[in-house]
């Protein structure tokens, strides 16, 4: 079958990272350790899998990042090579084990991508496993599979960028109906969106600060909305239309993303009924601010700038990949006595009043939002022109793609 393979190359590696961000982005492509190879189609591992065959898939920031060598190597100890890309799957269950419960041929379905306790078939689960918390499970280097800490990032289970993958049962969720196959794709995003969200619980009266609106970012303002919150959401968008779906979606204002520091601050300042003390040294001293800031960048800029405008005792979201980010001042988190909480992928959640699981709500409320969200993605590109794919999902303020996907056919 025709894949999207990534291998290891340290010196592409490195070479990436020395062209910096702006030429890695236009020759990752190239110079990337990637390529549309013929490989093997994977094996269910044991009679609990079945075979999914990917309708559409999501390009993630993550695998951006995996790409054009923005990242750093922390995960590699726990990721096995060769592997295919892709995570964002919504697909058709080509292949059923024996003992994958009631799982049958042809339905249609989105995967969870986490490779927990139970995708590895070990017993008895991890701390974290055994609390709903797969996606960070203790033992992804174990079991009956390669490392990995999601499919996509692991040999033995294939990813979305082919026409064949692997899941455990535990693993895959059935697609309503009415629900479109663009909908369908955002269903892990979204879930991951939702996750962050649920990491606070702002008040009517509270200011809430969206850094970001790719795609994380603007799924973070509709999550918020799903769950009910009346907060004042302010989304910093980077692109025209971000912006425009930044406010469909429930943002109340929007702020500069770029410019000068001081008019750039100024402004934030104004909106986020802040105070702003020039700096002999530095960036400006600003007291007040939000209530509750979701930065889905990770850049070093984004975090500074997040916990500048966090207010004291408010809560810092950091929901984008941060890599190794330099020349932020930590001296806010101290003096404002700053809560930092982070937001990685999807879990069993306390919501309504009881516990459940991160995709069946984001299930439950795409049904509500599907006009909403679906705008989100672009027209598909076949697998074969993963290159513009590429291309346009590094260059959204060109394409005015939010969520490029790919489909195998």
């Amino acid at each position: 079958m025709l894949a999207l393979q990534f291998r290891r190359s340290l010196p592409r590696y490195a070479l990436l990272k020395l062209l910096g961000t702006r030429l890695g982005r236009a020759v990752a492509g190239r110079l990337s350790p990637l390529a549309l190879r013929e490989v093997p189609p994977p094996r269910l591992p044991n009679a609990q899998w079945v075979r999914i065959t990917p309708r559409l898939t999501g390009i993630c920031g993550s695998d951006l990042a995996t790409i054009c060598a923005k990242g750093t190597p922390y995960l590699a100890p726990v990721t096995s090579m060769p592997f295919v890309l892709g995570h964002e799957v919504v697909g058709t269950i080509s292949e059923v084990g024996n003992e994958a419960g009631d799982l049958r041929l042809g339905e249609r379905v989105v995967l969870h991508p986490a490779l927990g306790c139970k995708v590895r078939a070990i017993t008895p689960p991890c701390p974290a496993c055994a609390g709903g918390q797969d996606a960070v499970c203790r033992n992804v280097a174990r079991g009956i599979i390669a490392p990995g800490i999601q499919t996509g990032y692991c040999r033995d289970t294939g990813g979305g960028f082919s026409s064949s993958l692997v899941a455990h049962r535990s693993q895959v969720y059935r697609v309503p109906p009415e629900l479109s196959d663009t909908a369908a794709v955002l269903i892990e995003p979204f879930a991951c969106a939702l996750h962050a969200a649920m990491r606070v619980s702002p008040d009517a009266t509270d200011r809430v600060l969206v850094l970001g609106c790719g795609a994380i970012g603007l799924l973070t303002i509709a999550a918020l909305r799903a769950l009910g919150c009346t907060a004042r959401v302010l989304a910093v968008p980077r692109h025209e239309h971000q912006a425009r779906q930044a406010q469909a979606l429930g943002a109340d204002e929007l702020l500069p993303a770029s410019g000068p520091l001081p008019g750039r601050y100024a402004v934030w300042a104004k909106a986020l009924d802040a105070d702003v003390y020039p700096a002999e040294i530095g960036k400006p001293l600003v007291i007040g601010g939000a209530d509750a800031v979701f930065d889905c960048v990770g850049s070093s800029q984004s975090i500074d700038d997040g916990i500048h405008f966090t207010r004291s005792h408010g809560t810092f979201v950091l929901v984008g990949m941060p890599g190794a980010p330099r020349g932020v001042d930590w001296t806010a988190l101290w003096f404002k006595e700053i809560t930092v909480r982070a937001a990685y992928a999807y879990g069993t959640e306390v919501h309504a009043g009881g516990a459940r699981d991160t995709f069946d709500i984001a299930i439950e409320c795409m049904q509500r939002m599907q006009s909403k969200l679906e705008p989100l993605v672009g027209p598909a590109f076949a697998l074969r022109d993963y290159r513009a794919a590429l291309a346009c999902a590094l260059n959204t303020g060109r394409s005015g793609v939010v969520k490029t996907v790919i489909t195998p056919d």
